[in-house]
């Protein structure tokens, strides 16, 4: 598989001010570049991101979006050039091609903004076209919370830009199985679930943890991924609480001093 060749950040001179001085040093700025997607070698999406795991990225792209249901959908996932990190073309197998195609016609994201969609309509739809998650497994809360203790350190980029997001994918039994970084939440959870979705074992995934607050379209992301349970570090807005419902997902942030916030789902929380 073809590496990225962009480093996902670069330097710029700036000027670091305080009220007794003034000082001239160079800061790491996160790298922001488009991803053109081509679906049957036809544009379908174009999204800004971090440069890094771009097959990964589409792969799960194409899952949380519902181009496809399984890896084994894909005909073939390339970059279009072999010198051009920035474009990549999937082609899908005939059969999926027949039940997808008025997706492809439209030519467009369902994950775009929510600005000109009624929030019912959309819950009713996303809950049409995702079945409810039927684990119902419990884990302990202590442990669901200890999960950030593997979260944190492994966001290298953040640590250098502080620009970033990152999702990370976690096991039943807490085990790190994924975890990816991007200038865009959505990105990060794409290339986190790709990576596991390409290696067929998307099925281990129990939890998904996130940098960012929770909308909508992440919680949607989660149910096309079969994930249960999120946990973030911010809180939900009101429509992704909607769907967490309807899908029956748990959904949980962190609750200061220590503790969590349970919005829904509490069943699956043990000691």
């Amino acid at each position: 598989m073809q590496e990225s060749f962009l480093q996902p950040f670069l330097t710029h001179q700036v000027i670091r001010w305080d009220e007794s001085s003034s000082l001239s040093l160079r800061e790491n700025l996160i790298l922001e570049e488009p991803l053109s997607i081509k679906i049957q070698n036809r544009p379908y999406s174009v999204v800004m991101r971090t440069p890094g795991d771009e097959i990964p990225h589409v792969a799960g792209f194409c899952l949380t979006e519902g181009i496809v249901d399984c890896s084994d959908d894909f005909s073939s996932i390339n970059f279009s050039e072999e010198t051009d990190n920035n474009v990549v073309t999937v082609s899908l197998k005939e059969p999926r091609q027949h039940k997808i195609l008025l997706p492809l016609e439209r030519q467009g994201s369902s994950s775009r903004g929510s600005s000109a969609i009624c929030g019912k309509e959309m819950v009713k739809d996303l809950c049409q076209s995702i079945p409810p998650l039927t684990d119902e497994r419990k884990i302990d809360a202590g442990m669901a919370i200890g999960c950030l203790d593997k979260f944190f350190p492994n966001q290298h980029l953040g640590e250098v830009t502080r620009a970033s997001h990152a999702a990370a994918l976690f096991s039943f039994d807490f085990d790190l199985l994924s975890i990816a970084e991007d200038v865009g939440r959505h990105n990060a959870i794409d290339k986190a679930i790709g990576k596991l979705f390409l290696g067929d074992n998307l099925q281990e995934a129990f939890l998904l943890v996130l940098s960012s607050r929770i909308s909508y379209d992440l919680v949607q992301k989660a149910g096309r991924a079969r994930i249960p349970f999120i946990l973030a570090i911010s809180r939900p807005t009101s429509l992704a609480l909607q769907v967490a419902l309807k899908l029956k997902m748990t959904m949980a942030c962190l609750a200061k001093p220590k503790g969590l916030y349970v919005f829904c789902g509490e069943h699956r929380l043990g000691n």
